[in-house]
């Protein structure tokens, strides 16, 4: 996992203190580990770790429902995201 998956991952868990972990593919939309007042923080977390612009008129909620979904869109080099 990369650095700053790990970051974002720890920064879900932190504000779930009842969650031990979180896998890969769980919904994290649907479980309200983001919501709507922890989302825009979410936003900006993710633009800081993974460096990349996030333009909130063009995100795509799929991009982020899940870890691996933000690991395929946010820190996976354009090589990577093909294979």
């Amino acid at each position: 996992m990369a650095d700053g998956l790990q970051t974002v991952k720890s920064w879900i868990l932190e504000r779930h203190p009842e969650r031990d972990d979180i896998a890969s593919d769980l919904d994290l939309i649907e479980n309200r580990l983001i919501d709507s007042l922890s989302f825009v923080e979410f936003v900006f977390l993710l633009e800081q770790e993974s460096g990349t612009a996030i333009q909130m008129e063009t995100l795509e909620v799929d991009s982020i429902r899940t870890l691996a979904a933000i690991e395929q869109h946010f820190f996976k080099t354009p090589a990577e995201a093909q294979a």
